[in-house]
């Protein structure tokens, strides 16, 4: 009986496995000459948000129905460790494309201007409407809006040099907000030009600061600077001032408007 080494045992092994994975290789090899290389397989790119449709209604005629947030109407005692504000708004985002992050942020600000300027009638859809044409609700670029209410990137918009399209804003904060010492560019979710923000500056995340990127700060001071001078925006002609005023557009204000009344839906399908 011949007795074979376990060393020439395991070289043996080794060649016959060498020998297996070439012709493996061979045979791949030529399908590959017969059929072709296989097609890579594509990256998909993220959706990209339709533009929002203007609404057929005319300037100053009416407002949007001012939509209260179910978290003020039903006034539910809260369970210890539970956020009223962020339960309703997780069922909200469940219907329409906006983050429950920023759903929170618009309907706090909500809740902030009910208390210190109840008169002005703002609703939370409104503001919506606006951070969704600014930003996509802090989305804009594929970033994303972080729990901490800040976009994943911050948001800085062209410079606004008076070029095409483009008004002329020479740089009022140094470069601070926007990183342009020579012109302005409109910082943050909702948008702000520097000397505007600094006029409207709130802390609505209550960590000391305003921070036009913090869609909690951003949302409250787009609030008070909509409501300003004691403006109605329940009315016709005080929601369009006030939209207008953030942007002076017909279309952009039908497209707010159109939007508002979508949300305005989405939060009323929860009841």
């Amino acid at each position: 009986m011949i007795r074979i080494s376990p060393t020439v045992l395991a070289a043996l092994g080794r060649l016959a496995l060498a020998v297996s994975l070439l012709a493996a290789l061979v045979v791949g090899v030529a399908l590959i000459n017969l059929l072709g290389a296989p097609p890579k397989a594509q990256v998909a790119a993220p959706p990209r948000p339709e533009d929002p449709k203007p609404a057929q209604v005319a300037p100053g005629s009416i407002a949007p129905p001012v939509e209260a947030p179910q978290v003020v109407e039903a006034q539910p005692q809260p369970e210890p460790g539970v956020d009223p504000v962020r339960e309703w708004a997780n069922q909200v985002s469940a219907s329409v494309d906006i983050p429950a992050r920023a759903v929170v942020s618009y309907v706090n600000a909500d809740l902030a201007m009910r208390q210190h300027q109840p008169s002005c009638q703002i609703s939370w859809t409104t503001l919506a409407g606006i951070g969704r044409i600014e930003s996509n609700h802090g989305r804009f670029g594929n970033r994303q809006l972080r729990e901490d209410a800040r976009p994943s990137v911050p948001i800085i918009g062209i410079k606004l040099d008076g070029g095409p399209n483009v008004r002329l804003i020479p740089d009022s904060d140094g470069g601070t907000l926007d990183g342009d010492v020579e012109h302005d560019r409109a910082v943050g979710p909702m948008q702000f030009i520097p000397s505007t923000w600094r006029k409207w500056a709130t802390d609505g995340s209550g960590d000391g600061r305003g921070d036009p990127q913090n869609l909690d700060d951003a949302a409250i001071a787009a609030g008070r600077y909509l409501c300003a001078s004691g403006r109605d925006m329940s009315t016709g002609s005080g929601w369009w001032q006030g939209v207008m005023s953030y942007n002076n557009s017909v279309e952009y204000a039908q497209k707010v408007f159109g939007l508002a009344e979508n949300y305005a839906a989405a939060g009323n399908i929860r009841r």
